[in-house]
């Protein structure tokens, strides 16, 4: 499939604007996925930002203090019988997790990699500087509002 030049530009155009408009939160999103494959933000020690990073993604809210979930129907029915299995509970098989962990990880490194490339190849051009940092800067500030609405 061919175009012509002056559609192949408007192309590159609205790739430019697209990518530099959500660069940041693709920045944020693949250091945030990267750690939740890890459970790092489910761990006590865990520390604020990356709590406040994984709420974002996971929640697209700021942390809060979550109240302790309440037991589920089918366990207090066991723990009323006496036995304290829940009933037709079956245990997964074992998986190894650790190979998928591993390329999402690198896959985290690479879009994070890949965006900023993509953002020093457009700050660095003359012809886009200006409306390059506007986008970026819209693109920090307009997700900071929403999430603070």
């Amino acid at each position: 499939m061919a175009f012509r030049a002056s559609t192949l530009r408007s192309i590159r155009e609205w790739h430019l604007y697209l990518g530099l408009f959500f660069a940041p939160m693709l920045l944020l999103f693949s250091v945030s996925g990267a750690v939740q494959t890890y459970r790092v933000p489910d761990q006590p020690a865990a520390p604020g930002w990356i709590k406040w990073m994984a709420s974002v993604h996971k929640d697209q809210a700021l942390p809060h203090a979550r109240k302790p979930k309440k037991p589920d129907e089918p366990a207090k029915a066991g723990a009323a019988t006496g036995n304290g299995a829940k009933p037709d509970a079956v245990t997964p098989p074992k998986h190894n997790k650790l190979p998928l962990q591993i390329f999402v990880t690198l896959l985290s490194v690479g879009l994070f990699c890949s965006t900023l490339l993509g953002v020093t190849i457009a700050i660095n051009s003359r012809a886009t500087r200006r409306i390059s940092l506007v986008l970026l800067v819209a693109g920090t500030i307009v997700p900071l509002v929403l999430l603070y609405l």
